[in-house]
């Protein structure tokens, strides 16, 4: 617990050394997107808003979960970008109403009227089951095609799962099952799965990264990666299963009290109107506005999502990871 009040206490030092910098107005983006996203949004916002000095800085949703719930709406940071949902939630008594503010069509569930305008959906994470078309040659497999394929004993030390307790992307895929399963039904699948893995994975790219390596011929992964090491060459294939490609939601949203401050107001609309259909159309894909544009070549198209109800429950997440026994 000390480590993590002196770790928010540095975080909060840097941030406010960092917003002081040029005599400029500063605004503090806090945003939990990959380093090349946050790259490019700050190069946007550089060029639209040159009069501030807009700070866009990493930091791991959890982690700034934490540092609101603890700063609340004191915090020196003014919005949150690519939060997961579940975490907003715990936090949304320090984010402003944000009513009237997001002018883009979203598809039905997923406007911010569905998050009492607390935040905007952001993105969507999803994944599949992908492979290594060259390791299940080599080994004389056949693609599978359900997760009930995963369980068969050819496939034993062949498949990567990422563990739910430190991915995200791994408790989507747990979450999913106990909906659709039933949780007694979901955990002893796992446990039947557990078998054939050669690895349980602490981030949600290791499946992936194992694949490229050819270590596993099956991970249960990220579309989005997977889609982007097709387009370096990589031998993979996309499988979703029948019960559809389970998935997580992100979204972004201003602290309170912060919208009067000089600049605020004007570079979160602009984010959330603007960099958000830009980041969807060449970042990050996923469904999740009506008519949204994909500029990435290979992505699959009409997707059919899975059954994620719950996935925004905090304290069901808990619950369910604390019976996780691996």
């Amino acid at each position: 617990m000390k480590k993590g009040i002196v770790a928010l206490l540095l975080v909060t030092l840097l941030f406010t050394l960092m917003a002081d910098f040029g005599g400029k107005e500063s605004i503090v983006i806090c945003s939990s997107a990959e380093q090349f996203r946050n790259d490019c949004l700050q190069e946007k916002l550089n060029e639209k808003f040159p009069q501030y000095n807009v700070i866009v800085m990493y930091m791991p949703t959890g982690k700034t979960a934490a540092k609101i719930l603890t700063e609340g709406k004191n915090t020196e940071v003014d919005m949150l970008v690519g939060v997961e949902t579940g975490y907003l939630r715990k936090i949304q008594d320090s984010l402003a109403d944000i009513s009237g503010r997001s002018n883009i069509q979203y598809i039905d569930g997923l406007g911010p009227e569905n998050y009492e305008n607390r935040w905007v959906t952001w993105e969507r994470f999803a994944g599949a089951i992908i492979v290594n078309t060259e390791v299940l040659e080599k080994h004389g497999l056949e693609a599978p095609k359900t997760y009930e394929d995963l369980l068969k004993p050819e496939y034993k030390n062949l498949v990567a799962m990422p563990d739910p307790k430190s991915s995200g992307t791994g408790y989507f895929f747990y979450k999913n099952w106990v909906n659709t399963m039933g949780e007694d039904e979901a955990l002893a699948y796992v446990d039947k799965l557990h078998d054939n893995l050669k690895q349980f994975t602490e981030s949600g790219s290791g499946p992936i990264k194992m694949l490229t390596q050819g270590e596993v011929a099956v991970g249960l992964g990220m579309t989005f990666q997977a889609v982007s090491e097709i387009n370096e060459g990589q031998p993979f294939e996309i499988i979703y299963p029948p019960t559809g490609s389970p998935y997580s939601l992100t979204g972004t949203a201003l602290i309170d009290g912060h919208q009067d401050k000089t600049g605020v107001s004007e570079v979160f609309d602009y984010i959330i109107n603007d960099f958000l259909v830009y980041d969807k159309e060449n970042f990050s894909p996923e469904l999740v506005l009506e008519d949204q544009k994909n500029n990435i070549p290979n992505y699959p198209q009409d997707i059919q999502y899975a059954d994620m109800t719950g996935i925004e429950d905090v304290e069901e997440k808990e619950r369910l990871l604390s019976i996780w026994k691996y």
